[in-house]
C-alpha cells in the first residue's frame, strides 16, 4: 500500500465516452492516476459503469457529470476534484462533436452548439486547470484533435471551425504555460476508430480490425500516458495518430 504522498493525483477526461475516452481513463488508472470521468449529466449511469469497470480492474475511478459547455459546472467540476480527490496531474480533453450537413442547411444552432462542444468547452478546461497547474508548475493538458483539425472537408465546417479554433487554442496554450513547466499537447487523430459508431456503420469492420487499418482506443490512451511521461527536454506539442493504411 502506497503512502499517501506517494500516491499520484487526478487524471481529468472531459468526454469520457464509450470507446476512446473510456480507454484513455483505464490507462491513466493503471498509471495509478485516479481517473476522474465526465460527460453530461444525461449519460451518468454511463459513468458510473466506466467507473465500476476501472474500480474492478483495480484502479481508482470517480465520476463526475458535467456540462462542458457551461462556464460555472466546469468552474465546479475542476474545483470539486482538486478538493475532493487530489492534484490533477493530467487532463484530457476528449469530446468529439462530429457532425456532417451541407453549408446551406448547417443552421446557427447547430453551428454553435458544435462550436460549443468542440472548441469553447476546451477552452473552459484548459483555463481552469491551467490556473491550479500554475500555482504547482507542473502538469499535463491533452486535446484531441481530427483530420477537421488540419483541412475543412465537404460538409464538415460546422465541425472543422470547432476543431481548427480548438488546435489554435493548444498551440496558444503550449507557448504560454511551457515555460511554466506544464506540457500542452494536441493530437490529430487520422482515420477511423474502433468505436461502436464505426463498427454500426462499417461492414468490413472486422477485416479492417485484423489488418490494423482502424485505430484501436486503447492505442490511443498508451500514446496519451506516453506523451504525460515525456522528458522536458523533448516534448511533442502535436502528435498524428493515423492507421499504417490510412491515405493522407
Amino acid at each position: 500500500m502506497k503512502n499517501q504522498e506517494e500516491i499520484p493525483g487526478a487524471c481529468l477526461v472531459v468526454g469520457a465516452g464509450d470507446d476512446t475516452g473510456s480507454a484513455i481513463a483505464h490507462a491513466f488508472a493503471r498509471e495509478g492516476y485516479t481517473a476522474c470521468v465526465s460527460r453530461r449529466p444525461r449519460h451518468a449511469h454511463k459513468l458510473e459503469s466506466l467507473v465500476t469497470a476501472i474500480q474492478h480492474s483495480g484502479g481508482r475511478a470517480r465520476a463526475f457529470p458535467s456540462d462542458a459547455r457551461d462556464e460555472d459546472s466546469v468552474v465546479r467540476l475542476v474545483s470539486g476534484i482538486e478538493e475532493s480527490v487530489g492534484p490533477i496531474e493530467v487532463a484530457v480533453f476528449n469530446i468529439g462533436a462530429n457532425v456532417r450537413f451541407p453549408v446551406t442547411e448547417t443552421t446557427s444552432r447547430v453551428y454553435r452548439k458544435v462550436w460549443e462542444m468542440g472548441a469553447f468547452s476546451g477552452f473552459l478546461m484548459g483555463r481552469e486547470v491551467a490556473k491550479y497547474m500554475l500555482g504547482r508548475k507542473r502538469g499535463t493538458i491533452l486535446f484531441t484533435g481530427a483530420s477537421a483539425s488540419m483541412r475543412g472537408s465537404s460538409g464538415f465546417s460546422a465541425f472543422s471551425g470547432a476543431k481548427f479554433a480548438l488546435r489554435a487554442l493548444a498551440q496558444s496554450m503550449a507557448r504560454e504555460l511551457g515555460p511554466s513547466n506544464i506540457h500542452v499537447a494536441h493530437v490529430v487523430i487520422d482515420g477511423a476508430i474502433d468505436s461502436n459508431f464505426i463498427r454500426e456503420n462499417l461492414p468490413d469492420v472486422d477485416d479492417a480490425r485484423a489488418q490494423d487499418a482502424i485505430l484501436s482506443p486503447e492505442e490511443i490512451a498508451s500514446n496519451y500516458v506516453w506523451l504525460h511521461k515525456q522528458s522536458r527536454s523533448a516534448w511533442t506539442h502535436e502528435m498524428d495518430l493515423r492507421p499504417w493504411k490510412e491515405n493522407w
